[in-house]
C-alpha cells in the first residue's frame, strides 16, 4: 500500500457489521488507534499523551477535509495547538513551583463556561460555511505566494452544520478544560 492509499478514505481496512455495514479506513482506524493511547494515557496524567493526540487529530483532519466536515476539521487544527500547548502545561511548574492537579471547576467558572458554550454554538452553526470557506481561499492564496499555482477549491457547504458545530464547540471547550486539568473534560 502507499502512502497516498493511506490517507484515502475510500481505502477500506475492515466491514463492521453493525446496522447497513460499516467500512472502516486504514486512516480511520490508526488515527482512532493513537486517539484510544491518548485518552489511556490522558487519564493516567502522562504527558505523553499529547504525542498520540498530535498524531490522532492530524490523521483525522485529512479524514474531515475528505468528507467536507469543516467544522471538525478546524477543530483538528485547534486540537494540534491544543495539544502543544497542553504538553507544555502538563510539564511547566507555575512561578510558585506548583504544577497544575487535578480539580473541578467552581460554580462561577461552570455557568461562564455554559453561556459561552451555547452562544458559541449557536454562532457556529450559522457561519461555519462562509468562514471556513474564507479560510480555505486566504490558504490557498497564501500558497500561491509561496509558487504553488492552485487553483481556489470548489467547496461544498458543511453537511450537517447545527451538529458540527455543536461538537466543535464542545470539543474545544473540553480540550480547553484537559489543559489545565480540570475534571468536567471527561463530562463534556
Amino acid at each position: 500500500m502507499d502512502l497516498m492509499t493511506f490517507f484515502d478514505i475510500n481505502h477500506t481496512l475492515v466491514n463492521i457489521p453493525i446496522g447497513g455495514g460499516y467500512a472502516m479506513s486504514w486512516i480511520e482506524a490508526v488515527g482512532t488507534l493513537f486517539g484510544l493511547l491518548c485518552i489511556w494515557f490522558a487519564s493516567q496524567e502522562k504527558t505523553i499523551n499529547y504525542l498520540f493526540g498530535l498524531i490522532n487529530v492530524t490523521l483525522f483532519a485529512v479524514i474531515f477535509y475528505q468528507i467536507q466536515l469543516y467544522g471538525i476539521l478546524l477543530l483538528q487544527l485547534f486540537f494540534f495547538c491544543a495539544n502543544i500547548y497542553g504538553w507544555y502545561a502538563w510539564t511547566r511548574p507555575n512561578a510558585q513551583g506548583d504544577t497544575l492537579v487535578v480539580r473541578w471547576m467552581s460554580r462561577q467558572k461552570l455557568l461562564l463556561t455554559a453561556c459561552i458554550s451555547v452562544i458559541s454554538i449557536i454562532l457556529m452553526t450559522i457561519y461555519i460555511d462562509p468562514v471556513f470557506f474564507s479560510l480555505a481561499n486566504i490558504s490557498v492564496d497564501v500558497l500561491n505566494l509561496f509558487g504553488a499555482q492552485l487553483d481556489r477549491p470548489v467547496l461544498s457547504p458543511d453537511a450537517f452544520p447545527f451538529w458540527d458545530a455543536t461538537m466543535t464547540v464542545l470539543s474545544v471547550v473540553a480540550q480547553i478544560l484537559m489543559t489545565r486539568k480540570y475534571v468536567e473534560n471527561w463530562i463534556l
